[in-house]
């Protein structure tokens, strides 16, 4: 959730899906979105290693949607900001290329992110003697069936646990194209089109499903992009000069359902049943199907972000904060998040799941999110002429 809904003086970096290229980072950056991408970053990765004290001071237990939903939004965001006034007549080839190629590094970062978890969990299988380790976050089935394993993973047919968003942003992006050309004709043609395909994803249960099990993809890429078309639209509306409307009642009827939503989970809810025999869709609270409960809890906390000032103000830090590094340099910083994440669930499972430890690991474990940033934005800064590192 982020504000860059409104029109600011000052430029902003171009950012694909998960973060901009060097070469697409100016010197004056509004920093807003990197900011609230950087939390989210931070936030996936205490909530990957369960079991320990940190995950419950996280999004996820004070409303319907947790941090990947605000991720999503966000990345919509920036892919409008990076690509929507690129993808114009004479341009749209090259553009999807260059999406394309985006989707494809995903894809990798992806297939290499699963196959270290498998080497760190087969690793402590081995080093601990623990050898039920290689039973947890469906790994079992690659064990069982290797040949068909490999493949299966490789094709995006069989995925590990925490190891499912980056197969669904390069999906995604797959798609981008076809939203902004859909975008270029009518703002309200991609959410028609993109809302119809989420609520038909819903309703019928279209999905993608795993080779190795009766299972399916736990983010389901039909769904989310609709929530990505989202960020999309506003994002171009912003572009366009038309900030968001800040009526009272608009404020009201979105801080009054952020309100419901944190009573309903710390109040544990769940018992209540509102669904009066609508698809699950529509009233329940599936994170796979992005049901309506989780969507409109990320977009209104997205709104009362993007029309409160104060939220804009405490967003806009400087370019060299820590926040503002990882969130610049979201992927490597995801991808390391994901390896130390199933480091910590190998302590966890070996140290009888003592939050104790998972604590001090995922505390030291910001830490190294940080100094990853640091050196990365070290190491940029070193293929810079001195006059950019100097300006």
């Amino acid at each position: 959730m982020t504000p860059p809904l409104e029109r600011h003086s000052r430029p902003y970096a171009a950012s694909s899906a998960l973060g901009p290229s060097k070469a697409e980072v100016p010197q004056a950056r509004d920093t807003r979105l990197d900011v609230f991408r950087a939390i989210c970053l931070l936030m996936i990765f205490v909530n990957h290693v369960p079991g320990q004290y940190l995950e419950h001071l996280t999004s996820k237990n004070f409303g319907f949607s947790d941090s990947a939903e605000a991720f999503v939004l966000i990345s919509g965001l920036s892919a409008g900001l990076a690509y929507g006034r690129k993808f114009v007549p004479g341009k749209r080839t090259a553009t999807a290329i260059k999406i394309w190629r985006r989707a494809f590094t995903l894809y990798v970062a992806h297939i290499m992110t699963s196959i270290i978890t498998l080497a760190i969990f087969a690793g402590g299988a081995l080093y601990f003697g623990r050898q039920d380790l290689v039973g947890e976050i469906n790994i079992r089935p690659l064990v069982d069936r290797t040949e068909q394993g490999i493949v299966a993973m490789v094709l995006l047919g069989h995925q590990l646990g925490y190891n499912n968003i980056l197969s669904m942003y390069a999906i995604v992006l797959l798609a981008l194209p076809g939203m902004l050309f859909l975008r270029n004709v009518s703002s309200k043609l991609l959410l028609l089109v993109s809302g119809a395909i989420w609520l038909g994803a819903g309703i019928f249960q279209i999905v993608p499903i795993n080779f190795l099990d009766e299972g399916y993809w736990f983010l389901n890429p039909f769904s989310w992009q609709f929530l990505f078309a989202i960020g999309i639209v506003c994002m171009m509306r912003a572009h366009e000069g038309r900030s968001l409307p800040r009526h009272p009642v608009l404020i009201g009827l979105a801080g009054a359902y952020v309100i419901c939503s944190l009573l309903w989970v710390t109040g544990s809810w769940w018992n209540i049943d509102l669904s009066f025999g609508l698809p699950a869709v529509l009233t329940g609270f599936d994170k796979t199907f992005l049901s309506t409960p989780r969507l409109l809890h990320v977009l209104a906390l997205g709104y009362l972000c993007a029309v409160l000032p104060a939220v804009s103000r405490w967003s806009s830090l400087p370019v060299g904060h820590p926040l503002v590094r990882i969130g610049r340099h979201s992927l490597p910083i995801f991808i390391l998040g994901t390896i130390l994440a199933m480091l910590g669930q190998v302590l966890l499972f070996v140290t009888g799941h003592d939050p104790v430890w998972g604590t001090v690991f995922v505390m030291a474990g910001i830490g190294l999110h940080f100094a990853y940033a640091r050196y990365l934005d070290w190491l940029g800064a070193l293929s810079k002429p001195p006059a950019a590192i100097a300006a």
